[in-house]
This record gives structure tokens, sequence and C-alpha cells, in this order.
């Protein structure tokens, strides 16, 4: 009898976002007439750029002759994509990332799962808490997270390093020798950021203990403080010891388009194997690579007129995350986040738990939030907020909560 993979047979019932829209839907099919407003699922809403529009539009004319027909593009990207990401990511920040150490992909969130099938089983996790939950279900499908202890609403195998409001929301290195750590600036889902002297931290601790570090950074544009580190090879020793993942999803909208990057520097060694050969070796056996015509939209964002229309989308954005923040802070409730990311972490009034608070907010304001216990048990207590919404809208979802509570 053929068997199944029974590390998915341990995970729990359904994906944080699934049992969001199965309520959703619930309530929408009771209530028909309620006018819901969704500050919940971080998608983006505003249309794409112009000048990514009419380079894809010139691509898919180019895709209509003979000469400019393109089939199967290289796994790794289009050279003229990974020249413009080294350029404007990085070597205007003054660090050196060549193009071979750029793997273009179809989505930060599909990297950061599928760059556990170039590491060991028995490697050591270790995620913040509370956690984007692709980092946790992928480790527990390749088996590294052990079993799913339900009462605490951990794995067993993993290590939790808890980021509460009592430190910042900033993970505390673990006392425990650890492998590979997942480590996302600015975070989702609390919006906060970590200094310098924060990650250089985590890079010698990384280096001294042969661990690896693997770095999102897919809301990076959305940072506004000067003191804000970028990409973490700002910090010295990162090469040695650190992966990073961006998307074009937050920073120019592709949330429909899919596409994204992965930096594996090419010092970073590991059990006698460089780490870039593996992903590459990877990708080139199970992907066939990003569509030309997406790539060259991606590419039309490093252009001037890209990098200045993508910005005016992003402060648009980032107004919203400041009506939201500013607007609840006035009505008593305490807001984290929202500053240097498009997610404020807002603490559940009066101790309600976050699927209480969620349902309730659901229900009496008709506004669509994320439950802050989907992120981990450190999350109870909490919800998160999108500013990824229309402006009126948000604004209207801001008035509704505060009447809500009556303030």
């Amino acid at each position: 009898m053929t068997k199944v993979n029974q590390n998915f047979l341990k995970l729990p019932g359904s994906y944080l976002f699934s049992e969001i829209a199965r309520r959703l839907a619930a309530y929408t099919a009771e209530h028909p007439e309620a006018k819901m407003i969704r500050l919940g699922i971080g998608d983006v809403t505003r249309p794409l750029a112009p000048a990514v529009i009419e380079a894809m539009h010139k691509a898919v004319d180019e895709m209509g002759t003979f000469e400019g027909f393109h089939g199967y593009g290289p796994e790794q990207g289009y050279d003229f994509l990974r020249e413009a990401i080294a350029k404007t990511d990085y070597a205007a920040r003054g660090v050196d990332i060549k193009p071979n150490e750029i793997f273009v992909s179809d989505g930060a969130k599909s990297d950061c799962g599928n760059i556990g099938d170039i590491f060991g089983a028995d490697n050591v996790v270790a995620v913040c808490d509370p956690v984007y939950p692709v980092y946790v279900d992928t480790n527990a499908m390749a088996g590294r997270a052990g079993d799913f202890q339900e009462e605490l609403g951990k794995w067993s195998k993993l290590v939790y390093m808890p980021c509460v409001e009592e430190n910042g929301f900033t993970p505390q290195i673990p006392q425990e020798k650890v492998d590979m750590i997942y480590l996302c600036f600015p975070n989702n889902p609390t919006g906060t950021v970590a200094t310098k002297e924060q990650l250089k931290a985590w890079v010698d601790y990384a280096n001294e203990n042969k661990a690896v570090i693997l770095y999102d950074s897919a809301y990076e544009a959305f940072i506004t403080q000067d003191d804000v580190p970028h990409t973490i090879y700002e910090i010295e020793g990162a090469r040695t010891c650190a992966i990073e993942f961006r998307s074009f999803s937050k920073t120019a909208g592709f949330t429909g388009n899919r596409c994204a990057y992965t930096v594996v520097p090419m010092e970073l060694e590991r059990d006698g194997a460089k780490l870039n050969a593996l992903w590459n070796r990877r990708q080139c056996t199970k992907f066939n690579g990003v569509p030309y015509v997406i790539q060259r939209g991606a590419a039309a964002v490093y252009t001037e007129e890209g990098q200045r229309q993508i910005k005016e989308t992003i402060a648009y954005y980032q107004e919203n995350a400041r009506v939201i923040r500013e607007g609840l802070t006035e009505a008593g409730l305490t807001c984290f986040g929202g500053v240097n990311a498009p997610y404020i972490w807002l603490k559940t009034p009066d101790g309600m738990g976050s699927w209480e608070f969620f349902d309730k907010l659901l229900k009496e304001a008709n506004v669509v939030t994320t439950p802050g216990a989907g992120f981990g048990p450190s999350g109870e207590g909490y919800i998160r907020l999108t500013a990824f919404g229309d402006a009126d809208a948000t604004k209207e979802a801001v008035a509704r909560i505060r009447t809500m509570l009556g303030r």
C-alpha cells in the first residue's frame, strides 16, 4: 500500500487564513447585507505601477514575434533582473551582492518553505513567537518539528523565541544551540524592526555555532527610519551565515504576478557544502523559472519611473498604517508596529482572547482582522491589522471599531 508523509497528518486542522476565510464565509452567508471591510490577510489593493504595465505589455508583444519569443528561461532568473536587483537593492546601500548570488522565484512564501529542502531533517529549528505560519508548517511537513502539542500550541522539537511587549517584540538568542534560525524584519505579524546591534548579535551567534539565519525581508520597502537596516548583509559577517528572502508582492503589488528572489552568498558553507550550489541544484530540479513577461515587469520596478511610482503606492499604504495606529491609540487601545511596516499589532481590550475579539469585530463592526493566536502562543491577546486596504475603507474601519467600543 502507498504510504503518505505522516508529518502532514500531524498538522493542525487548517491553515490560519483558511480558518479566517471559513468564519467570514459563514457570517456573510447568514448576513448577506453586511458590508465587510477586510484588514486581515495582507493582500495589496492598489494597481500595478504604470511602468510595470508598460514593460509587461511590451514583453507580451515580444512574445508574439519569432525574434522576441522566450520559452524556458534560466531557473535562476534572467540576467537583466538579477543585475538590476544587485545594483538597486544592494550596491546602492553599499552592500556587495553579485547577480549569481540572486535567485529569482515565484514568491518569498515559496522560497521560505522550499529552502528546507537543502537542510537535513535533524537540524534544530528556532522560530519567533508569534511567527509567520509558513516557517513552522513547512518544517513540520519535513519532520523537523516533532509532534504538535495542542494544549501548548507548540511543536515539541521547535525552539520558540517569545517576542512580547516586555522585550520589545524582539527575539532573544536562545540558551540552547540551534541550527536554523528564522528571522523576519520588518516583522510579520508585529510590525516591529531590529537594530543593527541586535542583528549583529544574531550574526555572531550564527557564525560561532555554524548555524544559518533565514532572513525574511519581504517588507523592507516600508522602512521609514534611517537607522533601521534594510538588509541583513549590512551587518558584518552576514555573508557567511545568512540567506535573505525578498519579494515584489508588497513592494510593487505583485501578489497576483508572483515574483520574488532569494540571496545565497557564495561564502556561505555548511557541512562541507556551498549552500549557493545546493540551492541552485534544487531550483534547477524543481523549478522552471518565473515567466519572462513577469520578470520584465519586475525589472521595470528599478527604472527611475518605476521607483517613483512604487514609492507613491507604498506611501499610500503607510498613510493607512498611520490612520489605524493613531486612530486606535486615540481610542485608548495599545498598538505596536505600523511605522516601518504595513502591519499594526493591536493588544485586545479587557484581556479578551484573540479569536474572541476577532469574532466581535467580525460580527459587531463587520471588520475582518487576523487573530494573533494564529501566529503562535505569544500572539494570544493580540490581533493583526493590515494597511493594504482602500484609504476610505480603512478610515471607516477605524471609525466602526471605535463606535463598537464606545470610544
